[in-house]
C-alpha cells in the first residue's frame, strides 16, 4: 500500500457486548457465542478473566485520546463472537463483536499473516473480492472513507482504494483496504419467525497483520464495531435512515446465555440517565455508591475521566474496577458485615474467603448512584466468584489505571451489569437498565407494523467453560424509519 496517501489511527477497546445490521427493514435473528459463558469454578477462570481486563484496559488506555475509538484485538479481547454470512455466493465468518469498536472488518485472501487456524475450534475464512459478484471496492473520494478518518485523503485520486491501518496498544497491526458487499442474516418477521434477507454495507478487507493479531489463539476472522462513531454498520444504516441506535443486553449472570436486541425496548421499561456527551466510551455521571445502605465517601478527584465523578459502563470487561480509595472503603464494610472472615490471595491477586452460607444472605448489595435517580444494584452473586466449594473470590477490583487528568480509572464490567437488561439509546444519548430475569424475554418494537415481539432467551451450548463458549441467540430488530424521521 503507498505510504503517501495511507492513514493509520490507534483504537481502543470497549465492550460489552456488540452487534451486527443490515440495510434492510425487519427484525434479525443471530447466534453470539461467550468465552466464559457461566459461572464456572476453579483459579483458571479468575486467571483468564483477569489477564483478558489486563490486556483490555491498556488498549483503552492507550487510546483514550484518539478520536475514532476502538477497535478490540480479537487474539486477546474477544469476548463476545458470532457468526455472520457476507458475498455472493455466500461465504461464513466469525468475527468478534464489541460495543467500542466502529469499523466491520474480516480477514481476507492471501492476507498475509493473518491466522488460518483458531484455538476457539471455529472453521476461519478470508474474504475474497473477486469471487463475490456483490463487492466492490470503496474508493478514497467516497464519503465512508471520508467519515472513517474524519476528513478529506489530500492525497486521494480518482480511482484509488480507501486503505486504512490500524495499530492497537500492544502494537499489533491489522493493515488493508474498505470494501463494500451484501451481508445475508435471517429476519424476523413475528415471534420466532424468521425469513433470509441481505444488506449492502462498507467493511475493512484485512491484507496484513503483525503482533498477536496473527497468532492462532482464540482467533476469529475479524472484528464488528457497534461504537458511535459513523462508521459503525449500526451508523452507518442510521445516518441512512434504515434504524434507530438503539440497542440493549440482557446477560443471565448464572448460564451465560442471555438477549441482545437492536430496536425500542416496549417491555420491561427502563429508566434512564445521560450519557456524558463526546466521549469515546459509553460514560455516566456517578453521584454516589453505598455498600449495604452506608454511603461511601467520593472524593472529586476520584472516578474519572474529567473534573466530576464518572464511570464507564463497559459489557466487554468481566469484572469491575475501583479507584484504589474507593475499594479499600468497599472492603472495609464487606469485612465489617463478616468481622470473622479470613482472607487469603488466589493467583496473587484475588482476595478470596471460605463461606459455607448463602452469601446473598451474607453480604451486602452494593448499589451505583447515577443522574436522574437512576441506581445499578450489584448483587453479592454477582460480585463473587465461586471458585471451589465454598471458597469465594471478590469481583471488586482496584482500579490502578489512570485517565489523562490523572484521576483512577472506574469502569463496571459484567459482575455489574449482569442479569440486567441494559439499553443503549445513541439517539436520546442516554443509558438504562433494570433488574430483569435474562432467561425470560423482553418485547421489542418493529417500527414498520407497530407491533412489538417477544425476543426470549437462548443458550444453546452445553460445552464446557474455556473450551467452546455458551452460545446466545442475538435478536436484531431493525426500525425502517423512512416514513418516521425527517
Amino acid at each position: 500500500m503507498d505510504s503517501r496517501w495511507r492513514r493509520s489511527f490507534s483504537i481502543a477497546v470497549l465492550l460489552l457486548l456488540a452487534d451486527l445490521i443490515c440495510l434492510v427493514s425487519g427484525n434479525v435473528v443471530f447466534e453470539v457465542h461467550h468465552k466464559y459463558g457461566g459461572r464456572g469454578k476453579g483459579d483458571a477462570i479468575l486467571r483468564e478473566m483477569r489477564a483478558h481486563d489486563s490486556r483490555r484496559h491498556g488498549r483503552m488506555l492507550g487510546a483514550i485520546d484518539f478520536q475514532l475509538g476502538g477497535d478490540g484485538s480479537p487474539t486477546n479481547t474477544a469476548l463476545y463472537y458470532t457468526k455472520i454470512t457476507i458475498g455472493s455466493p455466500p461465504v461464513d465468518y466469525h468475527v468478534q463483536v464489541d460495543t467500542g469498536s466502529d469499523i466491520l472488518w474480516v480477514n481476507c485472501k492471501d492476507c498475509e499473516r493473518c491466522p488460518t487456524k483458531s484455538d476457539l475450534h471455529i472453521t476461519l475464512n478470508q474474504y475474497d473480492l473477486k469471487a463475490s459478484s456483490t463487492g466492490k471496492t470503496v474508493t478514497c473520494d467516497q464519503d465512508f472513507c471520508d467519515a472513517v478518518f474524519a476528513s478529506p485523503n489530500p492525497d486521494c485520486k480518482v480511482g484509488m482504494g480507501c486503505e486504512y491501518a490500524i495499530t492497537y496498544g500492544d502494537g499489533s497491526k491489522t493493515e488493508g483496504y474498505f470494501v463494500k458487499d451484501n451481508l445475508i442474516l435471517d429476519q424476523i418477521t413475528g415471534n420466532l419467525q424468521t425469513t433470509p434477507m441481505n444488506g449492502s454495507v462498507a467493511f475493512g478487507c484485512s491484507a496484513k497483520q503483525s503482533g498477536e493479531l496473527g497468532s492462532s489463539s482464540q482467533a476469529v476472522d475479524g472484528i464488528i464495531g457497534f461504537g458511535q462513531s459513523n462508521t459503525s454498520v449500526l451508523s452507518q444504516l442510521s445516518l441512512s435512515k434504515k434504524i434507530k441506535k438503539v440497542f440493549s443486553h440482557c446477560l443471565d449472570g448464572g448460564k451465560g446465555g442471555g438477549i441482545f436486541a437492536i430496536g425500542e425496548v416496549v417491555e420491561p421499561k427502563v429508566n434512564r440517565t445521560p450519557l456524558v456527551p463526546n466521549q469515546v466510551h459509553y460514560n455516566v455521571e456517578l453521584k454516589a455508591v453505598d455498600v449495604g445502605g452506608k454511603l461511601l465517601n467520593l472524593p472529586t478527584s476520584f472516578f474519572g475521566l474529567g473534573p466530576s465523578q464518572r464511570a464507564i459502563i463497559d459489557s466487554g470487561t468481566t469484572l469491575a474496577y475501583l479507584p484504589s480509595d474507593i475499594y479499600q472503603q468497599l472492603l472495609d464494610q464487606l469485612a465489617a458485615k463478616q468481622p470473622n472472615l479470613k482472607i487469603h490471595m488466589v493467583e496473587g491477586q484475588f482476595k478470596c474467603f471460605w463461606f459455607s452460607g448463602n452469601v446473598d444472605d451474607g453480604f451486602p448489595i452494593i448499589n451505583f448512584h447515577f443522574e436522574d435517580s437512576l441506581t445499578l444494584p450489584v448483587h453479592p452473586h454477582n460480585y463473587l466468584f465461586e471458585v471451589r466449594d465454598d471458597e469465594y473470590c471478590i469481583g471488586w477490583q482496584a482500579s490502578g489505571m489512570q485517565t489523562k487528568d490523572g484521576g483512577e480509572l472506574t469502569l463496571l464490567g459484567d459482575i455489574a451489569l449482569s442479569d440486567k437488561l441494559v439499553l443503549y439509546d445513541m439517539e436520546n444519548q442516554t443509558i438504562g437498565w433494570t433488574q430483569y430475569n435474562c432467561s425470560s424475554s423482553i418485547k421489542v418494537k418493529d417500527e414498520v407494523s407497530g407491533n412489538a415481539y417477544a425476543v426470549g432467551y437462548h443458550d444453546i451450548s452445553s460445552s464446557p467453560i474455556l473450551s467452546r463458549p455458551n452460545i446466545i441467540s442475538f435478536f436484531v430488530f431493525f426500525a425502517f424509519l423512512l416514513n418516521l424521521i425527517e
